[in-house]
């Protein structure tokens, strides 16, 4: 299951990231999305979770969870969408 996690404090990495998924099961992959040009976070991030079912409890219990002062908004990710050139 690939989960969106929005309003990040932008001290938050990969692995502070993966850590705090991991305490609601297995994690695939842990990304906090950088600016392409300065590096910084973005205040976003995506993590892949193996099951679904761990999934919508990691979203259940972190959803509004507030981490260094900021309150995560935490979802199923929405497909990419393709733009038209």
């Amino acid at each position: 299951m690939n989960i969106y996690v929005g309003n990040l404090p932008f001290s938050t990495d990969d692995n502070k990231l993966r850590e705090l998924f991991e305490a609601h099961g297995a994690v695939a992959t842990a990304t906090v999305v950088a600016d392409k040009f300065t590096g910084r976070s973005r205040g976003f991030g995506f993590v892949e979770m193996d099951s679904a079912d761990e999934g919508r409890s990691a979203i259940t219990a972190l959803d509004g969870k507030e981490l260094d002062g900021r309150e995560l908004r935490v979802s199923e990710a929405r497909p990419k969408r393709e733009f038209a050139n």
